[in-house]
């Protein structure tokens, strides 16, 4: 049965489409993209990363599989972490949208800020069109950013991804079970489906819920009580949302809108931020809202992104890497099953898993990995020290933002690659190849694939402990 936001449930989303207001502004003719659309954090379209995708959104490339050349290998097992697609905003940003609107509509003085059309638009066109039904739902780009990326790596991972597997039952589908994860990992399959021609078939939908596996987070009591719920785990993101760079953003944007500075709160100012960029990822459109901010601008409310997710998802905090235990040893388990020799007698193991989870689900994981970890931490103080960082959730964590783990059977044994949003990553420790022997991999990470107990660290010492805030 289709959902109201299933881009093939026709009638209702036309019903849906009487009860969204047409955007009236002159910038919806304006095709091109906004010159701050890759600094939006976790709420980067994909594109913004792979910027080829934009040319052609079915271009796969094979050569982003480097086992050794010397050594005969092929792909045995494909295990993809992925986070759900495009979608609408949360209740919250929803509410903090209408806010600004009726804000600007009401006391936005008409003799300041200049005459910009982008200016008037705001002002006199730009309606408030998101409703709290959205909640979070993913929207039609959202679908064709699962469909697009399941005809991609059935296309680089042909006998892994095939008609013959997904059919009977062979590749596992596993999702979280809020509604955009579930209809992510549906558009995902429903994206195989037309690789394989089918278009006109009915959708063969499949999958299990699984939120131990793709919302550990939420049952690690560690982690909700010495993060999530403690006021000092983000001293950081507080101290710099009221520091001195964010200050500035926010009193050029109330100027620009002729705002009393007062009335424009941090979160106002970051409402308006990314209403930028929900309005270019669900209607590919450049928001008037887009103008009011500069490149400057853009890469400090980047920032301040980072720091929350560094601090509440990743690096910040031991507990929210060691959160991710249960999927860590998934994923190794279903590797280990996939690269062990076999009799004649046994069934083979599943050539691929598709995890269709959250930004959280991924941060954590990456983490304990080991990846995209800077030398020095990101604070409320060294921002201006910040600019190379590696950790950048627009580049790591867009939507449908994907973690795979390709496993090769080659002479010398196993081998194991990492790629990021379709991109080889090296293992780190393991540098010097793309596709390092699988035993070296374990070897890596033994004192986590021995130890990272999930009930130690989250109902035991972990629970009872203030977070990390060394830096």
């Amino acid at each position: 049965m289709f959902s109201v936001f299933h881009p093939a449930g026709g009638v209702l989303l036309a019903a849906l489409g009487l009860l969204v207001p047409r955007l009236s502004f002159a910038s919806l003719s304006v095709p091109d993209i906004p010159h701050i659309a890759g600094y939006f954090g976790t709420k980067t379209r994909y594109e913004e990363v792979n910027p080829h995708l934009l040319r052609d959104p079915l271009s796969a490339d094979p050569s982003v599989l480097r086992p050794p050349p010397a050594e005969h290998c092929s792909p045995v097992h494909l295990t993809a972490v992925i986070r759900h697609g495009s979608r609408y905003p949360t209740l919250k940003n929803i509410r903090r949208i209408r806010k600004l609107s009726e804000l600007v509509r009401t006391e936005a003085s008409r003799a300041s800020g200049g005459s910009e059309g982008w200016l008037q638009d705001i002002r006199n066109s730009w309606e408030a069109w998101y409703t709290e039904d959205m909640d979070g739902q993913l929207v039609t780009k959202g679908w064709d950013d699962l469909r697009q990326l399941a005809s991609r790596l059935a296309s680089v991972f042909p006998s892994l991804l095939s008609e013959e597997n997904v059919r009977k039952k062979r590749v596992r589908f596993l999702t979280s079970s809020k509604h955009r994860c579930v209809s992510s990992v549906e558009a995902f399959q429903e994206g195989l489906q037309r690789r394989w021609g089918r278009h006109d078939a009915e959708p063969e939908y499949s999958h299990k819920v699984d939120d131990e596996l793709m919302r550990f987070f939420d049952r690690c009591r560690g982690y909700v009580e010495g993060v999530e719920n403690n006021r000092t785990a983000l001293l950081e993101v507080e101290k710099f949302k009221h520091g001195e760079e964010m200050e500035g953003v926010r009193r050029r944007m109330a100027d620009r809108l002729g705002l009393p500075h007062h009335r424009l709160t941090p979160d106002l100012v970051e409402a308006a931020f990314f209403l930028c960029s929900y309005e270019l990822a669900i209607k590919n459109v450049h928001s008037p809202w887009c103008f009011l901010f500069d490149e400057s601008d853009s890469k400090v409310l980047e920032y301040k992104s980072d720091l929350k997710q560094y601090w509440k998802r990743s690096h910040g905090h031991e507990i929210n890497s060691l959160s991710s235990c249960p999927l860590f040893h998934h994923v190794f388990r279903t590797l280990d099953r996939a690269g062990r020799p076999r009799r004649s007698t046994e069934a083979s193991p599943e050539p691929a898993s598709i995890l269709v989870g959250h930004a959280e689900t991924l941060l954590p994981l990456l983490s304990l990995l080991g990846l995209f970890k800077d030398q020095t931490p990101p604070t409320a103080t060294n921002y201006d020290s910040q600019h190379g960082r590696r950790f950048r959730t627009s580049r790591i964590v867009p939507y449908a933002a994907n973690l795979l783990f390709v496993l090769y059977d080659c002479q010398r044994g196993p081998r194991l690659q990492l790629l990021v949003n379709e991109s080889p990553v090296r293992f780190p420790g393991l540098e010097a190849e793309d596709a390092p022997l699988y035993r070296d991999v374990r070897a890596t990470y033994r004192h986590l694939l021995d130890g990272c107990d999930f009930h130690r660290e989250c109902e035991g010492r972990a629970a009872g402990r203030a977070p990390n805030t060394e830096l």
